[in-house]
């Protein structure tokens, strides 16, 4: 099943989300260790494009709780840098 990862950032965690996003790459590379396949992600941005404000995940998963646990073990997650993240399935009706 797909399943939309959304996360906002809190306001305060640009240079946060910079000094972890090496990990968290790597973290995201590393497929063979995660429970989800990732469709598609990448950070949202401001209406001009010009700061990171969160995170977007399209993954495909057996279930919400091996989403649930891939988001847990995000560096990001640990970091505390999202303020507020939304787990909700997904039916590809196009693309």
């Amino acid at each position: 099943m797909l399943f939309a990862i959304h996360a906002l950032d809190r306001s305060d965690a640009l240079p946060v989300r910079l000094a972890n996003y090496d990990a968290h790459k790597a973290y995201l590379g590393d497929s063979s260790r995660l429970a989800v396949t990732i469709v598609m992600s990448g950070p949202l941005v401001s209406d001009d494009g010009s700061k990171m404000i969160g995170s977007l995940f399209l993954v495909e998963a057996p279930g919400r709780a091996e989403v649930e646990a891939f988001n847990r073990a995000d560096p990001f997650a640990a970091a505390g840098i999202w303020e507020k993240v939304t787990i909700t399935g997904f039916l590809r009706r196009q693309g």
